[in-house]
């Protein structure tokens, strides 16, 4: 005789545990760290460095002044901080870095009861709260002198130029090339600047099934189709600001995003709807960050209006239509 098991859910199970998870993210993200460092030199890598280190310290405090169990094991302190350390300029303040680090970890993380039940992307919610607090810093972007045409500057001076959305808009302004924004020749936060290391990074979480398509796929269609209906260029658009990596590493965090594939649809229509209006409208040339926050705090809404009926259901429902006629 055969015994029965019984257990709770979930039943279907696999091999992913979070620390594997979050390895693949970092895997992912280094082809643009390493486009960064020949974007902006050394300065990129050495504040990638500080910021991940702070974000695993403050993690580690963190958990041992509330007496929780230890949880940098997951890497997900290092997946915050990699991220955090991208949506900021070359020559962005350490201790601002750091500062930053623990609003992610403790504002954003900790005082919500740890990674599974933050409430929007810890990485994000620090960069906005930055860019409140010390808006000149954070848009402060640099490039190498060398990548500036007809520049003055020593070719490993890091020199101030304005983001390329901050003039999309201007015929007249003397944009870079197609190419030269996809490979990363503008200047830009450190992680944002190279689509193409980006995109390398992008096809590996969906190759390893990390992510799926669902949200980066709305989300960067809906924005190039309200850009395109403003009148200004699509593919400047999604080869500028940080759309490519919002799309594809932030709005695609498990726990602040939908988990039902009509769910995540509408995340990725709202948040393309969001950032477009921003960039077109708003005081600011980039929306990423906004709408991605913006769309967090949607996310149990959405939850509950993309729940997925269960097949009982429809058999009720056509058992009762059967027993009515």
């Amino acid at each position: 005789m055969q015994m029965l098991k019984v257990s709770a859910s979930p039943h279907i199970r696999d091999k992913s545990t979070t620390t594997k998870v979050m390895g693949d993210v970092v895997i992912a993200l280094l082809p643009a760290l390493v486009l960064a460092y020949m974007a902006f030199g050394w300065r990129a890598i050495v504040l990638t460095f500080v910021t991940t280190a702070a974000c695993v310290f403050f993690e580690w405090a963190g958990n041992r002044l509330m007496h929780r169990p230890q949880t940098i094991s997951d890497l997900s302190a290092v997946v915050t901080g990699v991220l955090l350390a991208f949506n900021f300029p070359a020559n962005f303040p350490w201790w601002m870095a750091i500062l930053g680090a623990f609003v992610a970890i403790v504002g954003a993380k900790l005082i919500f009861g740890g990674l599974g039940y933050n409430i929007t992307n810890p990485a994000l919610t620090a960069r906005v709260f930055l860019l409140v607090c010390f808006p000149q810093e954070m848009t402060n972007f640099v490039v190498l002198g060398k990548h500036l045409k007809e520049s003055g500057a020593a070719a490993y001076d890091l020199c101030s130029s304005a983001t390329v959305l901050s003039y999309i808009g201007n015929p007249e302004a003397g944009l870079p090339s197609l190419s030269e924004l996809f490979i990363g020749l503008k200047a830009g936060s450190i992680g944002e600047v190279s689509i193409l290391a980006l995109l390398i990074g992008a096809a590996y979480l969906l190759i390893k099934r990390v992510i799926d398509i669902w949200i980066p796929l709305s989300f960067i269609a809906t924005t190039m189709i309200v850009v395109t209906l403003g009148g200004q260029s699509p593919l400047y658009h999604l080869l500028s600001g940080g759309l490519i990596l919002g799309a594809f590493f932030m709005a695609t965090d498990y726990v602040s995003t939908p988990y039902s594939p009509k769910g995540k649809f509408f995340f990725g229509l709202g948040a393309g709807l969001i950032t477009g209006l921003i960039r077109l409208y708003g005081g600011t040339p980039e929306g990423v960050s906004y709408a991605i926050l913006v769309m967090n705090i949607l996310t149990p809404h959405l939850n509950k209006w993309c729940r997925e009926k269960p097949l009982s259901h429809y058999r009720q429902k056509q058992e009762k239509g059967a027993a009515n006629a």
